[in-house]
């Protein structure tokens, strides 16, 4: 399928098994490989431990890493270049699915430097469907929309709002933040490779390559991303065993100094496209800010910002303080 002028592609990816028999030593090989595939499949606890570790270590540099289970140690890879296709904010009506404005967001009185999407209960999940197809869909943590000074040279910088999205594409295959500058004018800025959208601007951060996840992998998917004023920001997205990251300067929205409401789930792939559960689906999301406070997140309903969607449906959202302030919500068919 072709959304904005171009055909959208799906990552794929190969398993390979190797078996060990009849070796001097096997004993000693078997408990070998049996460790290993110990340290390949992680517990929640442990998984959130490792993740929770790497989003404290510094990437080594620009550009795009990897990391393996239980390493934190950062691998530099390849960035994708593929072009970037618009994840718009929210417009028009909202409808009473979630996605277009319909989602909650959790909202502090500080400022957030850090968020981490998670989905900690997953249940009666079968299938998921997409403009393309199955397992097509997006994971974003996105910020709220904020006054910032790269409107400064937009037509109305009064009108104009910055906007920051945390994304993994299931089928171009890759994880990177979205920068946009709504409202900015006819003209984007000049260089940085900003493309239009109805009047606003919207560019990538370096992409980088995932191989795809399935949605019967979503319980073990994790999106964690930082803000830091003056420094770079950064993009996590875990699975099980395996990390991927990239970067950007925080000067591109400057977030950093603003982000105070942060918005996670699975919708469509871009372009304000749906991503549809089967029936009995049910989900728990999970939204893990740091702000500096201990005190609990505003559940805000109606504060969603992409305006890409799926078919679920919203329950009641909570919130809980304490070290790690977060709220979590159902949505279910």
């Amino acid at each position: 399928m072709t959304i904005f002028g171009r055909t959208r592609g799906r990552a794929t990816r190969a398993i390979g098994i190797a078996v060990l028999a009849g070796l001097p030593g096997a004993l000693s090989v078997c408990l070998a490989t049996a460790a290993q595939a110990s340290s390949a499949a992680p517990d929640a606890q442990q998984q959130e431990t490792w993740r929770a570790a790497l989003a404290r270590t510094h990437l080594p540099g620009a550009g795009c890493f990897t990391a393996d289970y239980p390493s934190t140690a950062w691998t530099k890879v390849a960035c994708s270049t593929k072009p970037a296709t618009p994840y718009i904010p929210r417009n028009g009506h909202r409808g009473f699915t979630v996605g277009n404005g319909n989602d909650y967001s959790a909202v502090v009185t500080g400022v957030i430097s850090q968020g981490v999407g998670s989905f900690p209960s997953v249940t009666g999940v079968t299938k998921e469907t997409g403009y393309d197809g199955a397992n097509v869909y997006s994971l974003q943590l996105n910020s709220q929309f904020f006054s910032s000074a790269a409107c400064n040279g937009s037509s109305n910088p009064s009108k104009c709002l910055g906007w920051q999205q945390y994304v993994y594409s299931s089928s171009e295959g890759i994880a990177f933040m979205q920068y946009w500058l709504i409202d900015y004018g006819r003209k984007c800025p000049s260089g940085g490779g900003w493309s239009s959208y109805q009047g606003s601007c919207y560019k990538n951060s370096s992409e980088v390559g995932v191989p795809l996840q399935t949605i019967s992998q979503l319980a073990n998917l994790k999106v964690t991303g930082t803000a830091v004023v003056g420094g770079s920001d950064q993009m996590i997205l875990t699975t099980a065993t395996r990390a991927y990251s990239t970067s950007g300067p925080d000067t591109v929205t400057d977030l950093g100094a603003s982000w105070n409401a942060a918005e996670f789930n699975i919708v469509g792939d871009g372009g304000g496209s749906n991503a549809r559960f089967n029936r009995g689906a049910s989900i728990t999301v999970n939204i893990a800010l740091t702000d500096g406070l201990t005190v609990a997140p505003k559940c805000e309903s109606d504060d969603g910002t992409t305006g890409e969607t799926n078919n679920l449906t919203l329950g009641k959202c909570t919130a809980s303080g304490g070290s790690t302030p977060s709220v979590a919500f159902t949505e279910s068919d």
